[in-house]
């Protein structure tokens, strides 16, 4: 039985306005932590959590930096395949999502597609000389600050976008 993943949510919809944001890379092991400047336009790694799946600690202390860190929205990375397709990683991302948003109350949970960030932060670490053990520790940060990065990017061209519809929509005044 197969059940429906949710498409990736898009970026700028629904948007809470300024404010730090915090990206999250769910994996079976680690669980990677970014967060955005308040502007928010730069992603930074922040902390690589231990997963627990048993009592949720993790969940609890993401929860935690939600409030300490004052942020506005959280995004989840959703992993697809390379064809686009929802597997078992999906539907595990999604779960963990629901959850998180059970703890942080009014702050929305988004989910941002991730494909290849894991790929794309080992490559990067790789090329920076930090390999083995170290980018273990350090690559779950590192794809979190992918996901993160790339949804305030399309964040920002989004709101452009709708700033630009709404300047063309508006009539001009003439003196």
């Amino acid at each position: 039985m197969t059940h429906e993943v949710p498409a990736a949510d898009l970026p700028g919809s629904n948007d809470p306005g300024p404010g730090r944001r915090l990206g999250v890379d769910v994996g079976s092991v680690r669980v990677g932590v970014a967060l955005s400047d308040p502007a928010p336009i730069l992603a930074s790694p922040l902390v690589t959590l231990s997963r627990d799946e048993r009592s949720g600690s993790d969940l609890d202390r993401l929860s935690e930096l939600v409030t300490e860190h004052e942020v506005v929205e959280v995004v989840v990375g959703l992993p697809k395949t390379l064809a686009g397709r929802h597997g078992p990683a999906a539907q595990g991302a999604v779960a963990y999502a629901t959850a998180l948003a059970q703890r942080v109350g009014q702050v929305p949970v988004r989910l941002g597609d991730e494909r290849l960030t894991t790929v794309t932060a080992s490559r990067m670490l790789s090329q920076r000389g930090v390999r083995g053990k170290k980018q273990r520790a350090v690559v779950d940060q590192a794809a979190a600050v992918e996901i993160l990065q790339a949804w305030l990017d399309a964040r920002t061209a989004a709101l452009a976008r709708n700033a630009d519809r709404v300047g063309e929509s508006s009539p001009e005044v003439a003196e």
